[in-house]
């Protein structure tokens, strides 16, 4: 992992995978659109992490996609066929979707703490996060349209689930900036807070309160919840009684069961 662009730490059972460009409002380059994915792919299989708090290192979460890399792009896809340059094009944007849906994919809970700019692909990464959390500062814009282009990493597919077809078409069509405290009307975040202090410290409380649950049931709840969402209620009914059946008679509900009885914190395997 190189640690000039991206950074893991863990706090016991909790990563917190941070943003590290802070002199280019952690513009996204190249680099760490596939460290990002690489940390959450690492997130997943450590046995020993059972929440990840995502943040930018400095005043901002992200600015979205480097300039650099955008210019880049036409000598990347270069190619004497129109067809073959349109494919190379779109495998581009497939693998930046796939770095994004690391988050989703990744089976522990990912908390999104945001300060500064999350604007355009930093937006479209806290978007693929279990939930967020927004310091006072925080400003987000999904500002693809006033580049003239369709936002195509994940934010026309998200946002709505989040706040709504209305918000959503609002956001992406004017381009506006949408402060913090609009941002919770909205629901975009659950909570706001009031420095970037407070809110690393909030993120890094709700994220040791999930790794103290059974990381069977948090893993489990996570993916019935992304699974629940993209499918009707019948199709997810279905789905989670298929998981329980399978998952449901394990060593935690022992455990839960005997620290309610002893009054005493319960104590899971990884």
């Amino acid at each position: 992992m190189d640690d000039k662009v991206l950074t893991i730490e863990r706090q016991d059972a909790v990563a917190l995978v941070t943003f590290n460009r802070p002199d280019k409002a952690n513009a996204l380059n190249a680099e760490m659109w596939r460290e990002m994915r690489q940390a959450l792919v690492w997130c997943d299989q450590e046995p020993g992490v059972r929440a990840v708090v995502l943040s930018g290192n400095g005043r901002h979460f992200s600015a979205g996609i480097d300039l650099s890399m955008l210019m880049g792009v036409q000598g990347q896809i270069d190619d004497s066929c129109e067809a073959r340059k349109r494919e190379k094009l779109r495998a581009l944007i497939l693998e930046l979707q796939d770095c994004v849906s690391s988050l989703e994919r990744c089976r522990k809970p990912v908390i999104a703490a945001i300060s500064g700019y999350c604007l355009g692909g930093g937006l479209d990464i806290a978007l693929a996060a279990d939930f967020r959390y927004a310091s006072a500062d925080a400003q987000f814009g999904v500002r693809e349209v006033d580049v003239g282009m369709v936002a195509d990493v994940g934010t026309l597919q998200r946002l709505p689930t989040v706040v709504g077809q209305g918000v959503a078409r609002e956001m992406a069509l004017t381009g506006r900036d949408v402060d913090a405290q609009q941002a919770l009307a909205w629901q975009l975040v659950n909570r706001v807070l009031p420095d970037g202090e407070s809110l690393r410290a909030a993120a890094l409380d709700a994220a040791r309160l999930i790794a103290a649950k059974s990381p069977l049931a948090v893993r489990g709840s996570k993916q019935v919840l992304n699974y629940s969402r993209d499918h009707s209620v019948a199709d997810g009914l279905e789905y989670v009684a298929n998981w329980n059946a399978a998952m449901l008679l394990s060593e935690d509900i022992a455990a839960a069961g005997m620290a309610a009885m002893t009054k005493q914190p319960a104590v899971f395997r990884d």
